[in-house]
C-alpha cells in the first residue's frame, strides 16, 4: 500500500494520480483543514471521468508534526511506500517557524515512524534549494552538498535541514530516495507557490530579473519518484529539471501563450531593493506579508545551473519540454 503526504498539493496530487493510473492503492494524506477542489480540478483536465479515479482514493487527515499519528497510520493501512510531499513554500521571513515545524520537523517525524517498520520504502521530495554552494561555478549535480553563504532563504535552509534528517535516516537502516526538483510547473493549481506566476504573467507583467532556474511539470516529477521506487533505487539523490532558464525566458514563454507582450523592463538590483524597501514598510503599517524580501531578490539574481545528468542516466528518463508544459497550463487557466 502507498501512502502519499502532502496529497492535496502540486507533487502529491500527481503522485496520486500516477499511482492510480498503475491501478496501485493509495492513502492520501491531507490536513484537516485542506481544500481538494484543485485535486479535483486536477484530475478533471486529465480525464473528464475523474470522478472514477477519485473515489478510488482513500483520504486521511495526518498530521505530520504527529510521529505518534504517522505510526498509527503506517501501521493501520499496511504501508509498505510513503511518498513524502508534505511541505510549504514561502519566503517570507515571518514563516520562519512554519516552514521549520512542517519542512524540517515534519520530515523527522516522517523518518522516526518509517524507521519502525523496516519493509517501507521512503522517497522524500526534497528542492534544488538544498544544494546550495554559491563558490561551485559549473552546472550544480548530486555531488555538490550545502555551503552556507549567507543568503540562503529560510526556504532552503528547512528544505536542507528535512533532506538531512532522510540521511540520517538512511545511516540508521532506512530505505530511502531522494528527489530534488527545480521550479514546478502544474496544470489545476492557480495560486500555490510556483503556479502563481501564471497569474501574475497573465496581467501582463512587464518586469524581468537576470536570473535562471531549473524548471520541470509535476508529472514528470511524480513519474521519476514512482519510477525510482520500482527500481528499488535507495540511499542516492536526483536533481529533477527539465532544462534551465532564464526569468524573462519563461515570462515570455507564458505571456507570449496568453497573447500578451513579453516583458521588457529589466528590474536591476538596486530597484529590486527601493521595492523590497517600500514592501518593508508596507508590510509593517499593514501587517501584511511582505511580497519582495532579500531571499526573493537573491533567487532572482541567481544565475546557477543544475544537471539533470543523473536522472536521465538512472532512468532513461525524457522530461516534457518546458514550453510545451506552459501551454497546457495556460490552456487550463481560468482566472
Amino acid at each position: 500500500m502507498n501512502l502519499v503526504t502532502g496529497a492535496s498539493g502540486i507533487v502529491g496530487s500527481n503522485v496520486v494520480w500516477q499511482l492510480l493510473l498503475s491501478n496501485k492503492p493509495v492513502v492520501a494524506c491531507k490536513r484537516n483543514t485542506s481544500n481538494l477542489n484543485e485535486v479535483k480540478n486536477l484530475f478533471k483536465i486529465y480525464d473528464a471521468n475523474f470522478d472514477n479515479w477519485y473515489s478510488k482514493i482513500t483520504w486521511i487527515d495526518l498530521d505530520i508534526t504527529d510521529v505518534f499519528a504517522i505510526e498509527e497510520a503506517l501501521k493501520q493501512h499496511k504501508i509498505t511506500t510513503v511518498y513524502h510531499c508534505a511541505g510549504f513554500v514561502s519566503f517570507s521571513n515571518k514563516k520562519y517557524k512554519q516552514l521549520q515545524n512542517v519542512n524540517e520537523f515534519g520530515t523527522r517525524n516522517i523518518v522516526n515512524a518509517c524507521l519502525q517498520f523496516p519493509e517501507i520504502k521512503l522517497c522524500h521530495v526534497s528542492s534544488v534549494a538544498a544544494i546550495n554552494n554559491l563558490d561551485y561555478k559549473a552546472e550544480l549535480n548530486e555531488t555538490v552538498f550545502w555551503k552556507t553563504s549567507g543568503k540562503e532563504s529560510y526556504y532552503a535552509i528547512s528544505k536542507y535541514n528535512a533532506e538531512r534528517e532522510v540521511w540520517r535516516g538512511i545511516e540508521e537502516g532506512l530505505n530511502a530516495v531522494i528527489v530534488n526538483p527545480g521550479v514546478i510547473l502544474s496544470a489545476g493549481f492557480l495560486n500555490q507557490s510556483s503556479t502563481k506566476i501564471f497569474s501574475t504573467c497573465k496581467k501582463g507583467n512587464k518586469f524581468f530579473t537576470e536570473g535562471n532556474a531549473g524548471y520541470i511539470s509535476a508529472i514528470d516529477v511524480a513519474k521519476c519518484m514512482i519510477a525510482l521506487v520500482e527500481k528499488k533505487v535507495s540511499n542516492e539523490r536526483f536533481i529533477l529539471v527539465e532544462g534551465n532558464y532564464s526569468f524573462k525566458e519563461i515570462f515570455s514563454s507564458i505571456q507570449y501563450a496568453f497573447g500578451k507582450k513579453p516583458p521588457t523592463i529589466k528590474a536591476t538590483k538596486f530597484i529590486l531593493h527601493l521595492g523590497r524597501i517600500a514592501e518593508s514598510l508596507r508590510s509593517f503599517f499593514s501587517n501584511n506579508e511582505a511580497i519582495i524580501t532579500k531571499a526573493i531578490i537573491n533567487s532572482a539574481l541567481n544565475k546557477q545551473t543544475y544537471s539533470n545528468q543523473k536522472i536521465k542516466n538512472a532512468l532513461n528518463f525524457n522530461f516534457t519540454p518546458v514550453n510545451q508544459v506552459i501551454r497546457e497550463v495556460v490552456a487550463t487557466h481560468t482566472i
